[in-house]
Parts: C-alpha cells; sequence; structure tokens
C-alpha cells in the first residue's frame, strides 16, 4: 500500500508546501486578531494542502521532459514510471476539485476564488507562461506561492485589508533570493534543461545585486507589516535582527565558495519566513490574550 501511495505524495512535493502552511497561519490568526476557529483554521490548511499538491502534480506533468534532463528530479514519480501522465492528471484534478469545495463549503467566496487563481497562474502563467521564456521566471511566477496569506486571511474576513496585502508583498520579495540560492547550487541542472534561471544566464554579481534589490524590499514589507498589524515593539527589534542575518548570509555570495555561500543563504531564508511567522502568531497572542 505503502508502495502505491508514495508516488502520488511525491507528486505533491509536499516538503515544498510545508512553507506555504508557514505563512497561512499567521495570516489566520492576524486576520482574527486572536485564535482562528478549529474548523476554518483546518478547512484553509487542508484545502490549501490539496490545491498546492494539485499545483505541484500538474507542474511535473508539464515538465516531464525537463525533469528526465535534470540530476535532482531524474527520479520524481513520472519520470521513473511510478506513476503515467495520465494518472497523474486524474490525481491533479481531484485534488484541485476537492480542494475548492473544501474552500468553498467551509470558508468564504473570495477564498475559493484566490485558491483557484492560484492553481491556474501557478500552472499557465508559470509553468508554462514564464518558466522557459525568461529570466524572471521565478519573480513573477512567485505570485502563485505569496496567494496563500491573501487566501488565509479572506478564509476569515471575505475581503483583504492593507495587511494583508503588505505580507503578500513580503513573500513577493523574500522569493527570489530564496529560490535563486538554490538555482546557483543547481545551475548546471537547469542549463542541461534549457531553463534560463537568472543563475543561468546571468554572473553571479549580477544575481547578488539583485538579490539585495528584493532583500531589502522583503525587510521593508516586514517592518511595515509589523506596523499595519500594530505589533510590539519587540516584534521590530527581532525582524531587524532576522533581517541583518539574511543580509549576512547574502554578502558571501559573490566570493570563492558561491556554492556553498548560497546553500546557507538558502537555509537562512527558510529560517528567516519561518520565524517572523511564528512571531506574528506569537505577538498576536500575547496582544490578545
Amino acid at each position: 500500500m505503502s508502495s502505491k501511495i508514495s508516488p502520488y505524495l511525491a507528486l505533491m512535493k509536499l516538503r515544498v508546501v510545508e512553507l506555504l502552511l508557514v505563512t497561512t497561519l499567521p495570516a489566520l490568526f492576524l486576520a482574527v486578531r486572536g485564535v482562528p476557529s478549529f474548523k476554518i483554521t483546518a478547512a484553509t490548511l487542508i484545502g490549501g494542502t490539496l490545491a498546492a499538491g494539485a499545483s505541484n502534480a500538474f507542474n511535473m506533468i508539464i515538465e516531464v521532459d525537463s525533469d528526465r534532463l535534470m540530476a535532482r528530479t531524474a527520479k520524481r514519480p513520472i519520470v521513473s514510471g511510478a506513476v503515467s501522465e495520465t494518472q497523474a492528471f486524474v490525481f491533479a484534478s481531484m485534488l484541485t476539485v476537492v480542494s475548492l469545495v473544501i474552500f468553498s463549503y467551509f470558508t468564504t467566496v473570495w477564498a475559493t476564488v484566490l485558491t483557484a487563481a492560484a492553481i491556474v497562474f501557478y500552472v499557465f502563467g508559470y509553468t508554462i507562461g514564464l518558466k522557459r521564456r525568461t529570466s524572471q521566471n521565478i519573480v513573477w511566477g512567485g505570485i502563485a506561492g505569496c496567494m496563500p496569506v491573501l487566501i488565509g486571511w479572506a478564509a476569515i474576513t471575505n475581503s483583504l485589508s492593507l495587511t494583508a496585502w503588505l505580507f503578500f508583498l513580503l513573500i513577493f520579495f523574500w522569493t527570489p533570493p530564496h529560490f535563486w540560492a538554490l538555482a546557483i547550487k543547481y545551475r548546471d541542472d537547469y542549463a542541461a534543461a534549457g531553463i534560463p534561471m537568472l543563475p543561468v544566464v546571468a554572473s553571479i554579481k549580477s544575481v547578488q545585486k539583485q538579490m539585495w534589490f528584493h532583500t531589502i524590499g522583503m525587510v521593508i514589507c516586514s517592518l511595515a507589516l509589523d506596523w499595519s498589524a500594530k505589533l510590539p515593539w519587540w516584534c521590530w527589534v527581532i525582524t531587524v535582527l532576522l533581517a541583518l542575518g539574511f543580509g549576512q548570509q547574502l554578502l558571501k555570495i559573490d566570493g570563492p565558495n558561491s556554492d556553498k555561500a548560497a546553500a546557507k543563504l538558502f537555509q537562512w531564508s527558510i529560517t528567516y519566513l519561518s520565524v517572523y511567522s511564528l512571531l506574528l502568531v506569537i505577538a498576536v497572542l500575547v496582544s490578545n490574550p
């Protein structure tokens, strides 16, 4: 049974989905200014997991040829033959339908519409439209990864606020440095597959400059979110410390060990988003006992 289920779980790329859930949860807490109801929280997290899993499965169907050319993706379920393209398509379609049903029944219209839009944009906007056409693919394609915070907020309020949009922009600016750090390590893979990720077509120095631009935007949006959400002063201090740690890692990218530095930056980017998201939840709970 495990051998039959595991290829389908692999299609969903659940390790990637974890980060989406990490940002969805604080959006729920911020929207309600306290502890959200268990029903809405469970529906949003389960529905979000299925929606993201569907997007990733569709992505693997579309990119099966390029996955065969990259060492890090050569063992994916469709490439290895563990799942056929037809089976993967049926699975992804079912996940999509179930996800939207969960959102429409347990949350709000806005949350359902935003979820559908995120799936469509990731599949058609990013995977089909942008990924092979521009080195800025992940900048605009990353919008799909920003959607969970809007979905979480809308699941509570059926609307969007300045705070929700600032959280969206924070992740929008966070995504390129996070993904480009990984792409530096795997740039030979992307080159072999003909995918013009920025580290493939630009020098490390150029990549670092663009990373700085997005990192500064991320920090500004983080502090603006602290202000908009009326978080206590210690949240601002921790945000600045996280930003300094991020910047320290980014400084090392243009050095003799750029691959090693990029790997550390990738891990630090995950730490930044995870700790900041936890910080938001704690701040809400402390401020609204």
